[in-house]
């Protein structure tokens, strides 16, 4: 081979090289859609970019994140699940089992890891918790065990005989986990010899009215349900609970950093971070059928104590000894 043909072919390898390699970079690109029935919370997908990055993955070049938030309207999730289908996105990850039955209804084949997604198995939406089958996995937990102990743990502080109970009725209303909460609650109330005082709100606009209704019924103290829309609206729904100088106990953390009295609840942050292990397991091939569902292991106990403070309440002192955070 003359010199000319030897630097016409090395300069062809040279163009087909990067482009070879530009091709296969391109492939192994990862496409992640993560879809909240709540607001954005940038603890939550801080975590689980970390967990993901720990793992090797590092957005703009082997990972994009596409981030939807229905901002506690759930009537959104179907639309939002679907641009995110359309996307082709490899992988949905998602909360609560509302948000679930959302991106089922539209995923087809793709795979859909749950992060707190309550009883999935009472639900119908997995086979079992070992093994789900289907396109389903993730991380659990059994809301309907924490409902009594934040009951018990706001009796505690507020001794009080009638105790109000803020839901929003049109969440999965009939839902087989939903209902077990009740029960359970119902039952700790009954236990307790409380009185418990249901009161719904279904919107924003339907807060102050609901807390209204509470006062008026003479409560002396509030348990707030697990909500997207109350926790889309948790400043509103602290400020409120403030104004009527009502003691209430909360299903996420974020509402105690929000100037909420008390939440027991699992650490959400953590929850994502741990599903990025399952994104991974699924990018390398795992069937999520195949991949046990996880109950969530750190639940929190977290006390606002300048609250109490400004409600006039005493916390006592075995209870400030089991909290695991206590905000000054």
């Amino acid at each position: 081979m003359d010199r000319r043909a030897f630097m016409g072919t090395a300069a062809g390898s040279l163009l087909i090289t990067p482009l070879a390699a530009l091709t296969q970079q391109t492939a192994k690109v990862s496409r992640i859609g993560y879809l909240r029935r709540t607001s954005r919370e940038p603890a939550d997908i801080a975590a689980f970019r970390l967990g993901l990055r720990e793992l090797g993955y590092v957005e703009g070049q082997n990972l994009v994140i596409d981030e939807r938030y229905a901002d506690g309207d759930a009537t959104r999730l179907p639309d939002l699940a679907r641009e995110l289908v359309q996307l082709k996105v490899h992988i949905l990850v998602v909360d609560g089992q509302t948000t679930v039955r959302a991106a089922r209804n539209v995923a087809g084949a793709t795979p859909i890891v749950m992060v707190i997604g309550g009883d999935a198995v009472a639900a119908g939406l997995v086979d079992s918790l070992d093994r789900p089958g289907g396109t389903i996995t993730g991380l659990t937990v059994f809301g309907g065990e924490l409902v009594p102990k934040r009951l018990q743990f706001l009796h505690e502080i507020v001794p009080a005989t009638r105790v109000g109970f803020l839901f929003n009725g049109t969440n999965d209303p009939t839902s087989p986990s939903r209902l077990a909460r009740r029960e359970r609650l119902t039952g700790a109330a009954r236990s307790l010899g409380i009185e418990l005082i249901p009161v719904e709100a279904t919107s924003q606009g339907e807060l102050p009215g609901a807390f209204a209704k509470l006062s008026q019924a003479g409560v002396g103290a509030v348990l707030v349900d697990g909500d997207a829309m109350f926790f889309s609206q948790r400043a509103s729904v602290v400020d409120l609970a403030a104004m009527h100088k009502l003691p209430a106990v909360y299903a996420e953390r974020e509402f105690a950093d929000a100037g909420g009295l008390m939440a027991y609840a699992p650490n959400g942050s953590a929850s994502f971070h741990r599903a990025a292990t399952y994104v991974d397991k699924i990018l390398k091939g795992a069937k999520p059928g195949d991949l046990a569902i996880e109950q969530a292991t750190r639940i929190e106990l977290v006390i606002n104590l300048k609250t109490a403070k400004a409600l006039g309440l005493t916390i006592p002192q075995s209870l400030l000894l089991r909290a695991d955070e206590v905000l000054q």
